[in-house]
């Protein structure tokens, strides 16, 4: 008979996607991908789909209280992340729960910014970020603008990816992947700075789509789950990149707008290859 809690268990933190394209819908559809068990804590709940938002609500804090607490009074999770947080009242609450239970791992996908440069998260919850829930995180995940807003600074080269990953570093996070896919050239440079100072770059032929609404949520979701399953921190960032990017170049048709990627492409892909 198997223990009880014995199968990996992760834990999502962030709002939900109507639209099933991004937040903790995508953060579940990855981890079942992976092969662990999903578990959420849910900070708000939006309207949108592939075109927009439409709506949005953020959840009281007792509601929020309750979820963590609900989970660490039955689960074991081994590893858990954090999305979109709403407002700088719900990262303290965030960082609270997460200071007071142990989850495991903690990936920090600091959604700040949008690829296209629109801030998603208010100057107060961005310093937030900065000044406490950043202290908690085993692994930092932003885009090139949300790595600007971090270091208060212009990153112009892939030395200044370097320096940038060194400064956030040194704001609290153990690990820090700076992700690359800002702008139109044809290779996507990511850089990954270890705990223990050594670094290393992941190319990609970039995809020219515009079916990649969730990325950010899949990669961390996909390390967070490795994590829960052992792997050490380069091993998960691996393959993390990897899944994401058969996610993206294995398109798939949905909505009219920004679509979603297509969370089931790695285990296609992994299972044709074995045949």
């Amino acid at each position: 008979m198997n223990k009880i809690n014995s199968f990996p268990q992760a834990l999502t933190i962030a709002g939900t996607d109507s639209g099933g394209g991004a937040g903790i819908m995508a953060d579940m559809k990855t981890m079942q991908e992976c092969r662990v068990f999903a578990t959420a804590v849910v900070v708000a709940v939006t309207a949108q789909n592939t075109v927009g938002v439409q709506n949005f609500q953020a959840l009281s804090e007792e509601i929020i209280n309750d979820q963590f607490s609900s989970l660490n009074d039955d689960l074991e999770i081994r590893a858990c992340k954090s999305g979109m947080l709403a407002d700088a009242d719900h990262v303290d609450w965030v960082y609270q729960n997460l200071d007071k239970y142990d989850f495991g791992p903690f990936v920090l996908d600091p959604v700040m910014i949008a690829k296209g440069g629109a801030q998603l998260l208010s100057d107060q919850g961005i310093e937030m970020i900065k000044t406490k829930l950043i202290k908690l995180a085993t692994l930092i995940t932003p885009n090139m603008p949300e790595a600007e807003r971090l270091i208060d600074d212009k990153i112009e080269s892939q030395s200044g990816m370097l320096i940038a990953a060194q400064k956030i570093q040194k704001l609290g996070a153990k690990n820090v992947l700076i992700k690359g896919g800002h702008g139109d050239s044809e290779t996507v440079r990511d850089l990954v700075l270890l705990e223990d100072g050594n670094y290393f770059w992941m190319d990609s032929k970039r995809v020219h789509t515009d079916r990649t609404h969730g990325t950010g949520d899949t990669i961390s979701s996909a390390i967070v789950s490795r994590l829960a399953l052992g792997d050490d921190m380069r091993s998960a960032i691996l393959f993390g990149k990897d899944f994401v990017e058969k996610a993206i170049k294995n398109t798939i048709q949905v909505g009219h707008g920004h679509g979603p990627l297509n969370h089931w492409a790695y285990n296609l892909e992994q299972n044709k290859n074995a045949i």
